[in-house]
């Protein structure tokens, strides 16, 4: 089988209460090669930073494939072997995506985006992290690799975004990263602003618009392995534990069509590469 490296970015994960040592755990139990980087990210910076460090350790990474990691993304235990079979079916492909289970409380969850993080360098060593709103999505000659346009996976990512961080932690990571936006595009965006207090009302904003896209019901031990430990000792104080109090919305029908049409989507696109490299 082809080997796979993961890459992924650490700067102060105590203090920025990342689930560092479970990613490192998952990463480790799966990939041949686990490559960190992001220890020297200064506190105040560019948006393009991110997708130079991810580059950085891109370049690093010895792996016929690369799969490019936030330090809050996890693969199930269950998927590891599926997902090696599955980059070495797609090989002749630049990007595999996957889908990203995203959870607010350990019970719900919403099938958020594809994720197209997985990078073949063997085939196409020529790929650039720089791409996309965030500046850090692949490409090949500054041209955005299209994820419907390439394989994707059935198996996800669980993805625990300020799962484990009391608010004040959120409130100076957003802050942090709102300064680092506008200092690449001028403007605040969505962001809220450089503050504590606006970004963090800002980030509770966008958690109460998304948290109607979790419609999914899901079982503490269906969560990884890795991170199931650290589910069970959530504290009130922390964002995992209940959502800090946000509700989730009931589910209508209008929903539910269009969740059926991203899934439909999603399935048709699976199913098409999956009979082009039946033989």
């Amino acid at each position: 089988m082809s080997n796979i490296s993961i890459v992924t970015t650490m700067t102060d994960p105590d203090l920025r209460q990342d689930p560092w040592k479970e990613a490192l755990d998952c990463y480790n139990s799966f990939a041949d090669e686990v490559i960190i980087v992001g220890s020297d990210w200064p506190y105040e910076f560019k948006w393009d930073e991110i997708g130079k460090t991810f580059q950085e350790g891109f370049d690093k990474a010895s792996g016929d494939w690369i799969i490019r990691m936030d330090l809050d993304y996890f693969f199930h235990q269950d998927d590891f072997l599926n997902i090696k079979r599955l980059l070495e079916r797609y090989k002749d492909y630049p990007v595999v995506s996957f889908p990203q289970y995203q959870f607010f409380s350990p019970e719900k969850y919403s099938l958020r985006a594809l994720l197209s993080v997985a990078i073949n360098k063997r085939e196409f060593p020529a790929i650039k992290l720089n791409g996309g709103g965030d500046l850090c999505l692949p490409t090949i000659d500054n041209k955005l690799i299209p994820a419907f346009k390439n394989p994707i996976s059935k198996y996800p990512i669980y993805q625990y975004d300020s799962f484990f961080r009391e608010k004040e932690t959120i409130s100076e990571d957003r802050a942090r990263f709102a300064r680092a936006w506008n200092r690449q595009f001028n403007n605040y965006q969505d962001r809220g602003g450089p503050g504590k207090k606006e970004a963090f009302e800002a980030w509770e904003n966008m958690i109460k618009e998304k948290i109607g896209d979790h419609i999914y019901k899901f079982k503490l031990k269906n969560h990884p392995i890795f991170i199931t430990d650290k589910i069970k000792l959530l504290k009130p104080n922390l964002f995992g534990y209940n959502a800090f109090g946000i509700k989730y919305k009931p589910v209508t029908l209008k929903k539910i069509l269009l969740e059926s049409k991203k899934l439909l989507k999603i399935f048709f696109v699976r199913k098409k590469f999956e009979i082009k490299t039946i033989w």
